[in-house]
Parts: structure tokens; sequence; C-alpha cells
């Protein structure tokens, strides 16, 4: 099959072309579509080379529509109907952060939290192209619908260890221990990724919020983000660390992470409530979440120590836990709003946002 005439209709040659130039392959052998992007954005797909010393490349195509404005609304499709200029905006934002990423922090991060090498990125007005390492060639070839006890624990080593290297004192605290490197990494991150990363983010969510039905929740909404955004100490969020953006080795014991379009600025403890809301069943033991929440601090106060000895991590774990509670509160709030018989709304997360509410008081 000659896939550079066959598939001319879904990828365009020149991009084509271009992986062949950045990677010096002599052949595309095969393109493996992996999934279109959400809201018809583009594609993600596997090229598989010859005449490269990469054997297949992740290919993540970005093509931004052009909107039809209907009033607050436009005809660009959505599955759950938020189909508004204000979500169009905020996903060509995403984009753009992603590829910042990319750029600027991919590749500076740790063995111990794996993300996929950036080989080459380009923009072109509304099309991105990035050319990323296929994480299936580097022992990283498990997706996980359904997660066991290792590979959470994987996950939360790897969000421990993350959150560990990109860790920073807020500028806006005077702590002893507040350092003009912490200030220039805060300004920095402000620049170019989400100020306040996660998709579900306050500031983002105004029509969620307006559809929230839960008065309570809704009048602390801001408190809540206030909460977490204010703690003294902040790091790189990835924003949407779900079980589906995470790949693992065979044995389930090593993860690495995907899919950075909400990577930004906050409280380690929002990675580890959205991660957990995609793997619990919400029928778990409270000693079995503990001890994975232990699991995570643990490799939190390793990494901590290791990329940035200047910070008691005493202090740290100290000030995060008590937020568990609170970001599984700020994960609800969107929630509710956004699809209100959705499984996660739950007595579990009910009774941790109840709980938030009460220590907000």
């Amino acid at each position: 099959m000659n896939i550079e005439t066959d598939f001319n209709s879904s990828v365009n040659s020149s991009v084509l072309n271009t992986i062949k130039q950045q990677t010096g392959a002599t052949t595309i052998t095969q393109i493996e579509l992996i999934q279109s992007l959400w809201s018809g954005y583009g594609e993600l797909f596997r090229a598989h080379l010859s005449g490269s010393e990469y054997d297949s490349v992740i290919v993540k195509h970005i093509k931004l529509p052009i909107m039809e404005s209907q009033g607050s609304t436009t005809t660009q499709s959505h599955p759950k109907g938020w189909n508004t200029a204000l979500s169009h905006q905020r996903k060509i934002k995403s984009y753009q952060v992603e590829f910042h990423w990319y750029q600027d922090y991919a590749n500076q991060c740790s063995p111990d939290n794996r993300v996929p090498k950036c080989f080459y990125l380009e923009q072109d007005g509304d099309d991105c192209l990035l050319i990323l390492e296929d994480l299936v060639t580097v022992g990283f070839n498990k997706v996980l619908t359904q997660a066991d006890d290792i590979a959470i624990r994987a996950c939360l080593k790897w969000l421990g260890n993350f959150h560990g290297q990109f860790l920073f004192q807020n500028p806006d605290f005077q702590h002893l221990d507040s350092t003009k490197q912490d200030k220039e990494v805060s300004n920095h991150l402000h620049l170019k990724l989400w100020q306040k990363g996660t998709y579900w983010h306050l500031d983002t969510r105004p029509d969620e919020l307006a559809a929230l039905t839960d008065p309570k929740l809704k009048a602390a909404a801001r408190h809540i983000d206030t909460a977490l955004s204010s703690t003294p100490f902040q790091t790189l969020v990835h924003g949407d660390a779900k079980l589906a953006n995470f790949c693992f080795s065979n044995d389930h014991q090593q993860a690495a992470a995907v899919d950075f379009q909400y990577v930004g600025q906050g409280c380690g403890m929002k990675d580890v409530a959205l991660l957990l809301s995609s793997v619990l069943k919400f029928s778990e033991n409270e000693s079995q979440i503990t001890q994975w929440l232990d699991d995570y601090f643990r490799e939190l106060v390793i990494s901590t120590k290791h990329h940035q000895p200047h910070i008691c991590t005493d202090k740290l774990v100290q000030t995060w836990r008590p937020l568990y509670s609170i970001a599984w509160a700020d994960f609800q709030r969107f929630v509710k709003g956004w699809s209100p018989n959705h499984f996660k709304i739950n007595p579990y997360t009910e009774a941790l946002t109840a709980k938030a509410l009460a220590q907000l008081k």
C-alpha cells in the first residue's frame, strides 16, 4: 500500500514530508489513527517509519476550526453540548499551552516523571504540528481502562515526582526560605502555561458554574478556588491527570504521562483528586485511599528533597494534605454543573465536598 497516496486525503502531504525530514525516515510505511481530537480539532496518529532511528513517532496535528457564531453558541459539535464561543477560545488556549509545554518543558522532565520527548514542533496560523516520541517504543506499551493497585501507585509516583521537580513557593507569600529562583519560576509559568492549571478551573468555567444547582457549593466556589491557589506551595499540575492520560510498562510498575493541554500552576492535590476520580470504584475502604495518599506524599517528599532542597517538606505535607478534600470539592463544582447525573457524583465525593465546605467556614 502506498500510504502517501492513499492517505493523502486525510493527512496532508506536507505533514508527511515534514515527518520524514525531521525523523530522517526514507518512507512512512503505515499511518495508524489513534484518535480524533476533542470536538474535531484535528487528529492524533502514529507514523511507522523506515530508514529512521525511530521505529515510529506520534504526531499531533491540530487544525483549529472556524467557528460560526449563533448568539452565545457555535455550530461546532461538543459531546456534552457545551459548544460555546468561550469553549472554543479555551480549547485554542489549551493547544497553545501544550505547544509551549513541549517547546520549553517536556525535555526537562526527569526519568521519574517520564513524558514523550519532543522531536519537532511548528505553528502556522491555525495549524499546529507536534512530532513526539512514541512511548510504546521505549517500554510504555500499555493503556489501561481499569487500574490495578500497582498502576495506581505508578501514577501517584509519577505525580509525586512531577510535582516535586517543578515545586516552588508562591512569591506572594513572604516565607523566610522563599528565594529569587522561586519567583522567577512563577513569573515564567504565568507567561506561557495556564496561570491556574486544570481543565475545570473556575475562571474558565462560568457556564458550568451558572448551571450548578447546588447552592452551598456554588456560593463557596470562589472560596474553594482561593484556598487552592493561595497555598504557599505551588507547582506545575498536569491538569488532566486521568488514567487515560498515562501509559504503562508491561508490569504496570512504571508510568509515563501524555496530553499536556491544561498544564499550569497549582496545588498538587488537584492532580491527585482527578487521578483518583478516574480509578476509584467508590467502594474502597478509607484506609486504602489513605494508603494511596501516603504513597503520593512519600514520592513528593523524595522528589522535593532532590530537586528543591531549600523547601521544607514537613511544611509542604502539612499544608497540602488538608487540601485533598478542597481539591475534590473544586472538581465536584465543575462536574455537578457540567453533567449533574455523572457517576463521579456519589456518596464519597459528596462527603468530601461537605468536609471541604466545613473546613472553609
